[in-house]
């Protein structure tokens, strides 16, 4: 074999050889990324979760009070 081909060859594996590096450099950036984002939607959702809107329990609060509203207003 030509020692043209053995380094032709020899830049083709160094070549190949570092796209693959960066290429698992990317993978375990992404996989970084993701886990970060796993963990940012939960906190999001814990947000959600405790700073919800009031249940519908209001109305019915709301017609129990009235009476305490009404004899307010008089005074």
């Amino acid at each position: 074999m030509p020692a043209v081909a053995v380094v032709t060859l020899v830049i083709a594996t160094v070549i190949i050889a570092a796209a693959a590096l960066g290429l698992a450099r990317v993978i375990g950036h992404l996989k970084a990324v993701t886990d970060t984002l796993d963990a940012v939607i939960g906190g999001v959702r814990a947000v959600a979760d405790r700073t919800s809107t009031v249940p519908t329990v209001v109305p019915s609060v709301n017609a129990s009070l009235k009476p305490v509203r009404d004899f307010c207003e008089t005074i």
